[in-house]
């Protein structure tokens, strides 16, 4: 649901945060939201489409492109399909979270990636900070398991690790809070398509 143009979340719902590029969206973003919102008991998932990856050279698709079409793929109505980024003016995902916890106070937010993404994470901007402020709810993804537990950002907070067996309480943990959860995975991924020329600009 959207009001205002921004997403609409009341006080005490747990919302989970799925940031990305999106470009394109598929089947695996749906997959991991879906867990998402089994594993952590999780209201909605909100996919936050980015205008821009600092981690990345090349510019992605038209926003408005991206938004669509993964709105055109989400097939769950707890999926909420955003470009609350562009809204914010914000690019770093440490500034989004500033803005949107302000924005919405009360919402118990988790921030969500996928098992690849936290091997890198401690190349994120302020990604300390970003554990400091949000519980992290960290999906599997084929053949990344491994180097997601071993990651640095993995072993600097490793007394903050929330056992999976608990993730259905992660949204009510104060931060630092992370929980690592496996299960079934999708082998798909953007850069994938993009390189079968499947989506092209």
């Amino acid at each position: 649901m959207m009001r205002h143009n921004f997403p609409y979340a009341e006080a005490g719902q747990r919302i989970g945060l799925l940031g990305g590029s999106f470009d394109p969206p598929h089947w695996g973003h749906v997959h991991i939201s879906k867990e998402a919102l089994k594993r952590f008991h999780l209201d909605q998932v909100w996919w936050l489409v980015s205008p821009g990856n600092p981690l990345k050279r090349e510019e992605p698709a038209r926003l408005d492109r991206r938004i669509a079409a993964g709105r055109a793929l989400a097939d769950d109505p707890r999926i909420v399909v955003s470009d609350l980024e562009r809204r914010l003016g914000t690019r770093l995902t440490a500034q989004t979270l500033n803005h949107t916890q302000r924005l919405y106070p009360g919402v118990r937010f988790v921030w969500l990636m996928g098992a690849d993404n936290l091997a890198t994470f401690h190349l994120w901007q302020d990604w300390r900070g970003i554990l400091g402020r949000i519980p992290v709810g960290i999906l599997a993804r084929p053949g990344h398991m491994l180097a997601a537990g071993l990651s640095p950002a993995a072993q600097i907070f490793d007394q903050a690790r929330l056992p999976a067996g608990f993730s259905p309480i992660l949204p009510l943990c104060p931060p630092p809070c992370w929980c690592l959860v496996s299960g079934p995975t999708v082998g798909l991924s953007s850069s994938a398509i993009r390189s079968r020329g499947e989506w092209a600009l």
